[in-house]
């Protein structure tokens, strides 16, 4: 089992996007059940808040569901139980020091760090392009799969 990640700054916009994203793309590939993945947040600013309505219609859109999903903060014991916790952008990494110390066990990156052009993912609270973060997101996950696929 694969455990996954994915962490922003309030985990109602960019890594709820990814986790369900993710979740749906494993679950085409007939690979769902080598994966365990899931959201966090640095911060405490949007606990137990659902999914962003523009990001949660970006998902339905693409025909998948988050219902249920509230904002956590991500915790000291994620970087034990996680093998990959990915950070949407720099400051995102920044803030996760509090709970990865210095990342011994090298588990911590950027989502975008796993594409041709490494970036941070688009935030759309300050844009309001839900379509450049989808298609972050997706470009970051493909990315991932292939790079776990061939180890």
């Amino acid at each position: 089992m694969i455990r996954v990640l994915f962490v922003c700054h309030g985990n109602i916009c960019r890594s709820p996007m990814a986790e369900f994203a993710m979740k749906d793309m494993v679950k085409k590939l007939n690979i769902a059940d080598e994966f365990e993945i899931a959201s966090a947040a640095v911060s405490t600013e949007e606990i137990g808040n659902e999914v962003y309505p523009p990001a949660k219609r970006k998902l339905s859109e693409h025909g998948i569901s988050c219902k249920g999903k509230t904002a956590r903060q991500m915790t000291k014991e994620d970087y034990t139980y996680y093998d990959y916790i990915i950070a949407m952008d720099r400051s995102n990494l920044r803030n996760m020091v509090r709970f990865v110390g210095d990342d011994a066990e090298g588990k911590v990156s950027l989502l975008m760090d796993y594409t041709d052009s490494p970036r941070d993912v688009a935030d759309p609270w300050y844009t309001g392009d839900f379509d450049q973060t989808w298609g972050d997101v997706n470009e970051g996950i493909k990315g991932f799969l292939n790079k776990i696929q061939k180890n």
